[in-house]
């Protein structure tokens, strides 16, 4: 089955800006991380926030694109099996093997948990307890840090898989129709609002915690997009029309930005009365949100047009993504841990933990994952690997396939 290279390649790019996004988190100040950098840089805020805003939400929709695959192949019961057992094994898994040094070395750097990892994993392992904020999710004795993405992603195929029926009947085969009609203008902004309503209904009440649980916001945006992820699917009418405003997504997400970013600052600077502030608080939501579609609609649209092709690298990388995604925060802050007190300098520093984050990922994944049949289930692959296009392919839009 021919794949959609594109796809392919957006993910796995994705994949490596949260690496970057991950390492830049070390180093940019006002921002809480597990661990943070001698070498703070204010500057940084642009360039992480410029990400901050549709990095995730870019992720989610592949992910729902996946599930549109998916289904065009295996019944529903047989997708929700495969899911489960792609998303929460290497969950559970790394949540007992691979995160613990996170929670480690964030605990003793916040002088809350005595050196000695492994007297610190069997408490791990046992649930605590733990001193109040020795690290994210002592609460609980264990915690999943940046893995939360695989529970969420499992819940809302869960969730879709429910709806399917519905959207499979006639009623919902019109309603689904109609959205893949969107062009022009409205593919650009329509996406966009009910991102800002649920900002204005529920970001106050319910900030994004990544707990699962009281993450209404979250699961409003995150689950939103990836069910556009599902919507959009892999025919071309949509994905041409992405392509075909790709300029114009492009300028509309940097004006975006760029306004957010001058009416935050404007904020700061300007005394205003409290009805001119809850103004601009709400030109601001909309501008964020605008800016999150928009950024993401011309990430899709240049990437139709100029990465649907069969890179040679590809094929690798797509099997590699998802164990460096597993492997990369933990590798990380186990370097930082080790060089952070060397004072290297606010260049060579970051360059060696992201050259270790690299290395560690690559043979890890290269000498032990992908060579081990009971491994790679783990870390989210098939036990053995696929000579022929594998469930994840992406067809091209004129084949056959469901909703």
């Amino acid at each position: 089955m021919n794949r959609r290279h594109d796809i392919d390649a957006l993910r796995v790019l994705a994949f490596g800006l949260l690496i970057l996004y991950h390492l830049g988190m070390l180093y940019v100040s006002d921002w809480g991380f597990h661990l943070k950098s001698h070498y703070l840089a204010g500057w940084l805020q642009y360039p992480m926030l410029f990400l901050n805003r549709w990095r995730m939400d870019l992720l989610f929709l592949i992910s729902g694109l996946a599930v549109h695959f998916l289904r065009g192949r295996h019944s529903l019961p047989l997708v929700a099996w495969k899911r489960t057992v792609r998303l929460q094994l290497p969950l559970l898994f790394g949540m007992a093997v691979v995160i613990p040094i996170q929670p480690y070395v964030q605990g003793v750097d916040n002088g809350l948990v005595a050196p000695g990892f492994g007297a610190f994993l069997l408490r791990y392992w046992t649930g605590g307890p733990w001193p109040a904020g020795a690290f994210d999710g002592w609460q609980f004795g264990v915690t999943w840090n940046h893995l939360w993405y695989l529970s969420y992603v499992w819940l809302y195929t869960m969730v879709l898989l429910a709806l399917i029926p519905v959207l499979e009947s006639p009623l919902g085969q019109r309603a689904v129709a109609a959205c893949r009609c969107l062009r022009g203008i409205a593919l650009l902004v329509l996406p966009a609002v009910p991102l800002v309503i649920y900002s204005a209904l529920l970001a106050n009440r319910f900030p994004q915690n990544h707990a699962l649980f009281n993450d209404w916001h979250a699961h409003a945006q995150y689950g939103t997009v990836f069910f556009y992820g599902y919507l959009l699917g892999t025919r071309g009418g949509l994905w041409d029309e992405l392509a075909r405003l790709r300029r114009a997504s492009l300028a509309t997400a940097l004006v975006c930005f760029a306004g957010f970013l001058c009416l935050d600052r404007f904020m700061d600077i300007s005394p205003l009365t409290p009805t001119a502030m809850a103004t601009v608080h709400e030109v601001l939501r909309v501008l964020n949100y605008l800016y999150t579609w928009t950024a993401i609609a011309a990430v899709l649209g240049w990437g139709h047009q100029y990465l649907n092709r069969p890179f040679r690298w590809l094929p690798y990388a797509r099997e590699a993504v998802f164990p460096w995604y597993v492997l990369h925060q933990s590798i990380m802050l186990a370097a930082a841990y080790w060089l952070i007190p060397l004072r290297l300098g606010a260049v060579l520093e970051p360059l060696l933990v992201l050259a270790c984050t690299v290395a560690g990922c690559a043979l890890l994944h290269e000498c032990a994952i992908r060579r081990s049949r009971w491994l790679r289930p783990l870390f989210g692959l098939d036990a053995k690997p696929r000579v022929t296009a594998s469930e994840g392919s992406m067809p091209l839009h004129g084949q056959t396939q469901r909703a």
